[in-house]
């Protein structure tokens, strides 16, 4: 047996790595990653913009630029606390390193993968209650898990990911009210919903909220954000590491999330998209299709690995979900630009022609 073998936690040696498949060469649909990039024009002042970074010193540790410019592009009541995090996977561990040896964190299934795998790096249990069929927390069984497990953590994602619905308000706040828990509601997908708890932070001091800018066009900076009542986030801050927030990231962000405007037309577009590949994906008889808040699609589909490496192998790349608890058959599928919807339906169309379903 090798070294590392002998000397790694046996805990991790049964956990798979987490999984980024190749896309070279391909209409890359399988992350939530906006689809448009910057015009040449904002590149051009980008560029000029980064001169200025000081690569041979430490990223400023305080962020309070960052802080501003980020309260201003989502909203945030000056009341609130922010802390900044090498995206939001870093912060759920920041979370998790602030329980104690053999706390319980509870989520949902399906639910976002980092809740589950961040739970077990840091020595804690994780439960999960699974969703209803139609990917709804029933509130019974929600409470019953909250009263049996005693939770010290528990992660909603809002819309959830990947089945990209909204729960019902009123079971969240019940949940969010009847547990001695921090509550982490995580809106990634903020932008592209109808509904936030952002405000709720005032009602609520164990709800702590969690954005990124990864779904609105910047996944590259890997930047994301907890926001929470100022006490909160003062006793959080003690665990983030120095640093951590790198120089580049600080100037791209600092002018980049400045592009309000830019941004929202892009939300638009894609929000105008998700309804034509919706209703696109609906007119296609054997597939089911689910309601989404978020910039993706889950469809539940027959010869489901089928079609996915067909649409790979035409050069599309999307998620496989069909092995996962409640997911079975189902594939996710990120909205893209209108020319790169238009040729994921087209292959989906053709593919149940020559399977003649």
């Amino acid at each position: 047996m090798s070294f590392i073998n002998n000397w790694l936690r046996s805990d991790i040696k049964m956990i798979s790595a987490y999984h980024v498949p190749i896309s070279s060469d391909m209409v890359k649909m399988d992350a939530m990653e906006s689809p448009f990039s910057l015009s040449d024009e904002l590149t051009d002042q980008y560029l000029t913009y980064l001169v200025d970074a000081q690569l041979n010193r430490y990223p400023s540790h305080s962020l309070d630029k960052l802080n501003q410019t980020l309260r201003l592009l989502m909203n945030i009541p000056k009341e609130f606390g922010v802390l900044l995090g090498n995206g939001s996977d870093e912060l759920i561990q920041l979370l998790a390193l602030a329980c104690d040896t053999g706390d319980t964190v509870l989520s949902v299934e399906p639910s976002f993968v980092m809740y589950g795998m961040i739970t077990k790096f840091t020595r804690l249990n994780y439960q999960s209650v699974l969703l209803t069929d139609d990917f709804e927390i029933d509130d019974d069984t929600m409470q019953k898990a909250i009263k049996t497990y005693n939770p010290k953590l528990i992660f909603i994602a809002y819309p959830n990911n990947p089945t990209g619905n909204m729960f019902n308000r009123e079971i969240i706040e019940h949940i969010i009210s009847s547990t001695k828990a921090m509550v982490v509601l995580d809106e990634a997908y903020y932008a592209y919903t109808t509904d936030s708890f952002l405000t709720d932070i005032a009602k609520y001091p164990n709800l702590v909220l969690l954005r990124t800018v990864s779904k609105i066009g910047f996944a590259g900076l890997r930047l994301g954000l907890l926001i929470a009542t100022q006490d909160t986030v003062n006793q959080l801050n003690k665990l983030r590491l120095p640093y951590n927030i790198n120089i580049l990231t600080q100037v791209s962000a600092n002018f980049l999330l400045q592009e309000k405007n830019t941004i929202n037309a892009n939300v638009s577009v894609i929000l105008a998209q998700r309804q034509i590949l919706f209703d696109a994906l609906v007119k296609i008889n054997v597939l089911k299709v689910y309601p989404s808040q978020a910039n993706f699609i889950l469809f539940k589909a027959p010869n489901t690995n089928i079609l996915f490496d067909f649409l790979k192998e035409n050069g599309v790349l999307i998620k496989n979900l069909s092995v996962k608890k409640r997911l079975i058959n189902c594939l996710r599928v990120t909205i893209g630009t209108e020319e790169q919807n238009q040729k994921f339906i087209n292959i989906v169309e053709k593919f149940y022609i020559l399977q003649r379903i």
